[in-house]
């Protein structure tokens, strides 16, 4: 499998984002969210301004990061125009006693006006961050982070997550049941259902080749795009896993493409792939 990169737009910077109908919603690393018309993307290169700014509901108590943010398939309400959003605390908290590992927030986006507001609705813990033997392959190494990132597979109903760091140079991949949103246990400090996914709900479980510096990710008829990577040091790259054959099909080093600037967000529009850098220079890549 071979890649194309063009350059089509230039929008705000920022950490991962995600599509849902002409909407392209992008968002800082601490719940500020940035929408825009994505359907006014052309065939020129273009300035892509947002339309509206808003805050992710709660921010001020739990920042998801928003390392990787996805649109699952169920709504809050039968009538709501956008589906449940999911994002990823990451490492926000990585210097707190409470480091809220391996949680992911789940919002609720409604129209506000000519904007958009959002409602926390469900957080989602993987269960077994401490379970070192899991979150790797082998060795005795210990100072391993797995924060982790995820995709929601809305095909199969499928929340997959996967460690953001392993020493032993794999990277794992989990899958379980996309929680519901009746699911889980009333958390009075947050105010809404907490799933807690343990070892006995992982459905199976694979290794890949190790993904540098996750950034964001997403999955697309059965395959999950991971973008990763920092700085010239650890080069901005692609993954593309394969999770029917549970393997790596491409692996392309942006860096020497001529794109150098730190990787964040991957989603797909309409059977395009977009992707833009932290800068908020966009392209569209072509997989052949």
């Amino acid at each position: 499998m071979g890649i194309n990169i063009k350059p089509i737009c230039k929008m705000t910077g920022g950490q991962d984002g995600a599509i849902y109908g002409e909407h392209l919603f992008r968002f800082g690393s601490r719940g500020h969210g940035y929408a825009y018309d994505i359907g006014a993307l052309g065939v020129e290169y273009s300035e892509l301004s947002p339309i509206a700014e808003f805050e992710l509901d709660g921010c001020d108590v739990i920042a998801p990061h928003s390392n990787s943010v996805v649109f699952g398939a169920e709504k809050f309400s039968e009538d709501d125009e956008f589906p449940l959003l999911y994002s990823n605390v990451y490492n926000n908290y990585a210097k707190c006693k409470d480091k809220l590992v391996g949680t992911t927030c789940v919002y609720r986006i409604m129209r506000d006006g000519d904007g958009f507001s959002t409602k926390l609705v469900q957080l989602i813990e993987i269960g077994f961050t401490n379970d070192r033997a899991l979150w790797r392959s082998s060795g005795d190494v210990e100072d391993v982070r797995p924060y982790g990132n995820f995709v929601i597979d809305r095909d199969k109903g499928l929340y997959i997550a996967f460690v953001m760091r392993d020493y032993d140079h794999n990277t794992r991949y989990f899958a379980f049941d996309l929680p519901r949103l009746s699911d889980g246990t009333f958390d009075e400090s947050y105010g809404v259902n907490r799933v807690v996914l343990t070892a006995d709900d992982i459905k199976w479980y694979f290794d890949t080749p190790y993904h540098n510096y996750i950034q964001g990710a997403t999955c697309h008829e059965g395959r999950v795009y991971s973008v990763e990577g920092f700085h010239e040091s650890i080069h901005p790259a692609i993954r593309v896993i394969d999770l029917d054959k549970r393997e790596q099909v491409l692996h392309h080093d942006f860096f020497l493409s001529g794109q150098p600037h730190e990787a964040e967000f991957i989603d797909f529009y309409r059977g395009r792939c977009i992707y833009s850098d932290a800068h908020g220079n966009t392209f569209e890549l072509t997989f052949g």
